[in-house]
């Protein structure tokens, strides 16, 4: 109770000096000012008080380290195991006023992230695929990449062998695990020279990168560059932290306590690219959201949390225990 108590007072006295100092000390510029964001604003709420965290009209250029203030508003759980789990409430603007945000957390070294739903020698082209498919023994399970009328979109790695090619473009990274399960994702420009090495065990490509090195990419900085940055909608993104750990954010509408949160509202994709900053995110990629972002979580006591979807996936991703040597 003390904890919960400091924090607030440590988000309100930084919110009556500006809130700006709370922004900056995760956060470095220069803006961006060639073009406006569409206004907007996101607040923490912690045990009913509203602290704004972030505004687009002075929205960082890019993320050196988490936000201490939002990172401590989380409520995580299952701290020390390989997936640990937590869920933080946002007010946003617009049709995000009332957001929740459903994080997991994956330490490759415990988990083993792979992916389901494809054949291992054939494309995944059908959309069949929900966290209802997950294994039992699955302790987290997603959504993939982006996915069109042909099946999945981009590059496909299953199990070592590759079962598409990349697709050309520029804000359309790849999430990898290589040979010993580690996680990155890899730029678009650089997958070539990862797929020549020969040392990729899973890969899936998706669209648009939000962070880069811990920078927000240009197009997301401002309006008129080739990405919607004013559309609202259900939200899910990866990223990798700094200790190698993988995060994956999952934003549900809480209007009417909850029971429209299947409704595509939320976060624009700046916000989601601020909300994986301020959580110490180095990297991190948007993947399909809408109707088609599900999550599914197995606790460490054995309680299962899903978050579904209403459409199905030709990919999922799941992360599976690696036994104690």
């Amino acid at each position: 109770m003390r904890t919960r108590i400091a924090l607030i007072a440590t988000l309100a006295g930084a919110l009556l000096a500006g809130g700006v100092a709370m922004v900056r000390s995760g956060a470095e510029g220069p803006r961006d000012t060639s073009a406006a964001l569409p206004a907007s604003t996101i607040q923490a709420v912690v045990d009913g008080r509203s602290v704004e965290w972030w505004r687009s009209a002075d929205a960082p250029s890019r993320w050196t380290a988490s936000l201490p203030a939002l990172a401590a508003a989380v409520r995580w759980r299952d701290s020390s195991a390989a997936i640990s789990w937590g869920e933080l409430s946002l007010e946003g603007m617009g049709e995000a006023k009332h957001i929740r945000v459903i994080l997991a957390r994956v330490d490759p070294r415990r988990a083993a992230l792979r992916l389901a739903g494809a054949r291992a020698d054939f494309p995944p082209l059908e959309a069949r695929w929900t966290i209802a498919d997950a294994p039992d023994d699955a302790l987290l399970a997603l959504n993939a990449g982006q996915f069109d009328v042909g099946g999945a979109w981009g590059w496909v790695v299953r199990d070592g062998r590759e079962l598409q090619g990349a697709r050309p473009a520029p804000l359309a990274p790849a999430v990898v695990v290589d040979a010993e399960g580690r996680v990155a994702i890899v730029a678009a420009a650089h997958i070539d020279s990862v797929r020549r090495a020969g040392r990729v065990r899973e890969a899936f490509q998706s669209y648009p990168a939000l962070l880069v090195g811990g920078e927000v990419p240009a197009p997301l900085r401002a309006a008129g560059r080739g990405v919607d940055v004013a559309h609202r909608d259900a939200r899910l993104a990866l990223g990798t932290l700094p200790d190698g750990r993988v995060l994956v954010a999952l934003t549900r509408f809480e209007g009417l306590g909850g029971a429209l949160e299947l409704l595509p509202f939320g976060l624009t994709t700046p916000e989601m690219a601020a909300l994986m900053g301020a959580l110490g995110c180095r990297d991190a990629v948007l993947l399909d959201g809408g109707v088609s972002g599900q999550l599914a979580i197995h606790g460490a006591r054995g309680e299962r949390r899903e978050w579904p979807g209403l459409r199905r996936v030709p990919l999922g991703l799941i992360a599976t225990p690696i036994a104690e040597r």
